[in-house]
């Protein structure tokens, strides 16, 4: 019953009846009409790895592409871990879940962020999945494959430069995006690859103090940097994956890169399961970076939150965080498009814990 369920969700969603329910219900609303925002896709590979959880994701990313201009939508971001496995040529077996090889699954992440390709930038970043065979046994990574930096995407509008992934290509794996606010603000958006190489870590310092960045707001998008509210926000220290030699993990990527750079802003990650609790999922701390400034440090997954490892892929969870006009404040919103649009869920689709909706002010 299950897929039959889905499928039927999906055909009450599509097209004119997802626009109506839009147009009727707005459970999610900016605190001020001139603030423009951003969203934040957490780890989509829960989605993809069976075939009748991939319409869920295909809501979350039609829902960005309906309420563009109602949000003032400029940017999507998402964590990482596209897919549940990068190159697997089979499906079920191994002990491992899911019954979608991973072409099946790096087509139905494409298909889903390709609700967004005439319509707004995303920019996206790799995953311990997106490389190897199951999980990151070498570097290799199908991204590029299906997310080219020619792909007929609004993401081309920002991509500014990209760094060579371990194989000597020049890949979004590594890549930099110059984004001006509609208030005025510059920002550099650098994502780096999971547990990115020493090589890599030294040319994003160098790219972030270029002169022309000097005065930009540099926001660093990667996969796995640190822990949940449970572990008390804590930096990641362990190399869980031993055949990456070449790592640089969470409290060493802040220590040789994001505190020395002065105009370091944000971080922005994924990748962690502390328990499946929803503080098992989230992340939040504020450290300052060697010139004073506040460095903002947001972990944001919900893969197990939709019935644990095997269930739904995390319930449609995504953040919205609002910039106000002010040029400094941003309010976090963590909203479900999928409980949002069903009328009996749409009481819960909008999470009010302090470590879910709440404030920081940027410098």
């Amino acid at each position: 019953m299950k897929p039959i369920r889905i499928l039927l969700l999906l055909a009450l969603l599509s097209g004119p009846c997802l626009t109506a329910r839009a147009q009727k219900v707005e459970p999610l609303m900016l605190e001020d009409s001139a603030s423009w925002s951003m969203v934040l896709l957490p780890d989509p590979q829960s989605y993809v790895k069976y075939g009748y959880n991939q319409p869920l994701l295909e809501v979350m990313t039609r829902w960005i592409r309906y309420n563009v201009e109602r949000l003032n939508i400029r940017l999507v971001l998402c964590t990482g871990d596209m897919v549940e496995e990068n190159f697997r040529t089979v499906s079920g077996g191994d002990g491992w879940p899911g019954d979608q090889p991973s072409t099946e699954q790096w087509e139905s992440v494409s298909r889903s962020f390709g609700m967004l390709d005439d319509t707004i930038p995303y920019i996206l970043c790799t995953g311990n999945h997106d490389y190897g065979y199951k999980s990151s046994e070498n570097r290799y990574s199908q991204l590029n494959s299906y997310f080219p930096p020619n792909r007929d995407s609004r993401y081309a509008e920002l991509l500014t430069g990209m760094f060579e992934n371990a194989a000597g290509v020049k890949t979004i794996e590594n890549a930099w995006y110059e984004f001006k606010a509609p208030t005025g603000e510059n920002y550099l958006i650098v994502s780096l690859e999971f547990q990115p190489r020493r090589a890599i870590v030294e040319a994003a310092r160098e790219l972030v103090a270029r002169p022309e960045y000097r005065d930009h707001r540099v926001i660093w998008l990667t996969h796995g940097y640190m822990n949940s509210e449970v572990l008390g926000n804590s930096l990641i220290s362990q190399n869980d994956y031993p055949t990456l030699t070449d790592v640089t993990l969470g409290d060493a990527l802040w220590r040789e890169l994001i505190e020395p750079s002065a105009n370091s802003s944000m971080v922005l990650c994924g990748h962690v399961v502390d328990d499946m609790s929803h503080r098992g999922h989230v992340g939040f701390r504020t450290d300052k970076n060697r010139a004073g400034r506040n460095v903002h440090q947001m972990m944001f997954n919900a893969q197990a939150e939709g019935g644990g490892w095997e269930g739904n892929g995390g319930d449609g969870w995504l953040r919205v965080l609002e910039f106000h006009p002010d040029g400094r404040t941003v309010t976090v919103h963590t909203f479900s498009p999928l409980l949002g649009i069903i009328p009996s869920t749409v009481g819960i689709s909008l999470r009010t814990e302090p470590y879910d909706h709440f404030s920081f002010t940027l410098d």
